[in-house]
């Protein structure tokens, strides 16, 4: 089991090699321009919200991530409504970021990077339409931009299949039970943790080492 547990937190990453070798990456990588200090807003479906939010809690800018879903019907959804895949929700996180110190670009290279968006409504062993791969735009820059980036990445054929992630408006927010938030940090001992989202988070650290927080 443990071994499965493993294979599972490297697959996604098996193909990254290209993505970070790629003019499209190096483009959105590159470091923020000097902007007005506010703070924004990006809201992305990889997967499971646990992974996505221990990796992007690790970037520079990044000043909060909550976990939740988004891009359903149903309004308030439970986890375990989400889980039966009849609510139309993704598992999401809102990432609330500096944007003087990261900007959506650096953002959009850390979100390509920390899963498979090539995938259909899975992440590894994670299946169902709540694990799909999503941007969820909350104005038209992030619209425009993300649109460019998947365009380009699939012309320059930087993974072996198409990028197949939903490119959405964001409609609201449904923030997730309390014992979902910070999971990694609070439950790093957890078999899941130490298998399927300590790997992760160590690979991401490593692509990203430039842009991580002290």
């Amino acid at each position: 089991m443990i071994a499965v547990l493993q294979m599972i937190g490297v697959t996604a990453f098996a193909q990254h090699e290209n993505l970070t070798k790629s003019k499209t990456f190096k483009q959105m990588n590159t470091p923020a321009k000097e902007a007005r200090h506010h703070i924004d807003t990006a809201t992305f479906g990889a997967g499971c919200y646990w992974c996505t939010e221990a990796q992007f809690q690790q970037l520079k800018g990044v000043e909060k991530v909550e976990s939740g879903f988004a891009g359903g019907e149903k309004p308030h959804p439970s986890y375990k409504e989400v889980c039966t895949g009849s609510t139309g929700h993704a598992e999401v996180c809102n990432i609330y970021y500096d944007a003087s110190v990261i900007s959506f670009d650096e953002l959009l290279a850390a979100f390509w990077t920390c899963h498979d968006p090539t995938t259909l409504n899975r992440q590894g062993a994670d299946v169902g339409t709540q694990y799909r791969s999503a941007i969820f735009y909350h104005n038209e820059m992030q619209h425009q931009k993300a649109d460019a980036y998947k365009k380009k990445l699939n012309e320059e054929k930087v993974f072996d299949n198409p990028v197949v992630t939903e490119i959405a408006p964001f409609t609201a927010f449904y923030k997730a039970e309390d014992y979902h938030q910070n999971y990694y940090n609070e439950n790093g001992e957890q078999r899941y943790c130490q298998f399927v989202i300590r790997p992760k988070v160590e690979k991401f650290q490593k692509v990203f080492k430039e842009k991580l927080k002290k």
